[in-house]
């Protein structure tokens, strides 16, 4: 990203170093992560006005912690720590770090000093999100705390001759109150940021790096959804290239019910692009017949993606790249920075198969890989795309695939479209405020007993789920008029052959993800 001020947040492998990112973004400046392996020569390439340590699952007392190169501290550069971070920084420097006697969990009251730069303008105490059982116990020479709890007298600590600040709560989540608030004092009192980062911005550097990327010449194979993130792609490469984009949209057979002829609809129509839409329905469905695990099931239908896509590519003269609509909550599910665990395998992170690779040579094209949905959906509406389509539902690219609990079969995917359709038919009389943010019907691996007609039953089960998220790395559950519910419920109940029982999941995530697969 060129000609704006560079964040380095270094990645420890937490499950939430992109939402640290997401919230410096927020703040108008450019954060780009790397992984802690990252040289500190390269670091400082980057030009950083500042850096951040991310949180991490490890104990920086194990034999086999990360850790980074000490000079890091030394090159004038503003330093936050935050949870592994801050235990890092102590540890690295000559502080003490000790397993906690009580370990802190929660929103947790901090009392802060509001006259350092790190905490102006805020309350004298307010919540905070801990998430920790080692902290610090004597901070290193020249450092002193500025925030403590009942339990953690350095819930934060400072050294502003050298700006090195390291807190042990997470600011990054919305459970802290102030946590915000941190971060921009941060990023405007000590590193002296401008805020020059913006969504047009982006765009006009995406759109430079993909024309460097594909050079003047090249041309680029889409895979197309239809949903959201792979329909801002095409958009953002269609601005960058033109014409030389085709867009594949594959009918797995996973699809909602009338998916495709809605693509078809959009892309021919209101957003007219290079479209070629395949029919590999039997193709998918012969590949996981008799599969029940979802990691296998999600693996196979990638995999077939993939192989799909270079079918195609055969048939178009001079394609080279093959571009995704990735976005960031399916880089970092799929675990792909070392120390964070595999949550769920996404189709289109972890490159290419070496035979397909041999196709694309130029490789993959993944403008939107380091955005969360909102900031996808502001990209969209700066490019001007139409409404319905930046605000659609979210649909993953496995499909009704991951919301059939079970093994697929041609008669299941008809439940769940039909389900599916009705739950969504209700959900949308609503007004848009009334809305979740995600909403479908998934068929369970349950059947009961049920009446029907006086007559007995024993049929599958649907459950119903609705929630309310900005990043879809966090989500709550969307509290529905009980009429959308129940009337949803008996309509699936008696307009869906081989239900007789409806269920709602009011589950969060975390615990659970959006996605039942």
């Amino acid at each position: 990203m060129q000609n704006v001020q560079r964040i380095v947040l270094v990645d420890f492998g937490a499950q939430y170093t992109q939402l640290i990112a997401r919230r410096v973004r927020e703040a108008n400046v450019f954060c780009e992560v790397v992984s802690y392996l990252t040289p500190l020569s390269e670091i400082l390439d980057k030009k950083p006005v500042g850096i951040i340590l991310s949180g991490g699952p490890a104990s920086v007392l194990d034999a086999d912690a990360p850790h980074i190169d000490p000079a890091i501290y030394e090159q004038g550069i503003p330093v936050l720590g935050i949870c592994y971070g801050m235990q890092l920084t102590a540890y690295t420097l000559g502080g003490t770090v000790e397993r906690a006697a009580q370990r802190e969990y929660g929103r947790i009251p901090v009392d802060f000093d509001v006259s350092s730069p790190l905490f102006a303008g805020m309350k004298a105490q307010s919540v905070a999100w801990m998430s920790h059982t080692f902290h610090v116990t004597h901070a290193p020479e020249g450092f002193t705390s500025i925030a403590h709890s009942e339990n953690c007298a350095f819930c934060a600590m400072a050294n502003p001759e050298k700006r090195i600040y390291a807190v042990q709560f997470h600011p990054e989540v919305t459970h802290s109150e102030e946590g915000q608030k941190v971060i921009a004092n941060f990023l405007y009192n000590v590193c002296g940021c401008t805020g020059d980062w913006t969504m047009s911005t982006f765009i006009d550097n995406a759109i430079a790096s993909i024309r460097e990327q594909v050079g003047p010449n090249g041309r680029v194979m889409l895979g197309l959804s239809g949903g959201v993130d792979s329909s801002v792609a095409a958009a953002l490469i269609s601005r960058a290239i033109g014409e030389r984009l085709t867009c594949v949209y594959v009918d797995h057979g996973f699809m909602r019910k009338n998916e495709t002829e809605s693509v078809r609809e959009v892309f021919t129509k209101q957003f007219p692009v290079n479209l070629v839409i395949v029919d590999a329905r039997e193709r998918f469905l012969t590949k996981l017949a008799g599969v029940s695990d979802p990691e296998t099931k999600r693996k196979l239908i990638g995999g077939e993606f993939v192989y799909c896509f270079a079918d195609e590519a055969k048939k178009l003269e001079g394609v080279e790249f093959l571009a995704q609509g990735t976005i960031y909550p399916d880089v970092i599910e799929s675990g792909s920075v070392k120390g964070s665990a595999v949550i769920k395998s996404h189709h289109n992170v972890g490159g290419l198969p070496a035979d397909v690779r041999a196709k694309f040579i130029g490789g993959l094209v993944e403008p939107l890989r380091m955005l969360f949905k909102d900031e996808v959906r502001r990209v969209g509406e700066e490019l001007g795309m139409p409404h319905d389509m930046v605000w659609r539902q979210p649909f993953p690219g496995p499909g009704l695939a991951i919301r059939i609990i079970g093994d697929v079969t041609p008669e299941k995917v008809a439940i769940v479209q039909d389900a599916d359709a009705i739950w969504r038919e209700e959900i949308d009389k609503l007004p848009m405020a009334q809305r979740p943010s995600q909403y479908f019907a998934a068929l369970t691996n349950m059947r009961s007993v049920g009446v029907m007609g006086d007559e007995r039953t024993y049929d599958y089960a649907i459950a119903l789920r609705a929630v309310t998220t900005t990043d879809f790395m966090t989500a709550e559950v969307t509290i529905l008029p009980t009429e959308t519910i129940t009337t949803a419920a008996n309509r699936i109940v008696n307009e869906v052959k081989n239900i007789n029982r409806v269920m709602f999941d009011y589950t969060t995530k975390p615990p659970a993800t959006i996605e039942f697969e």
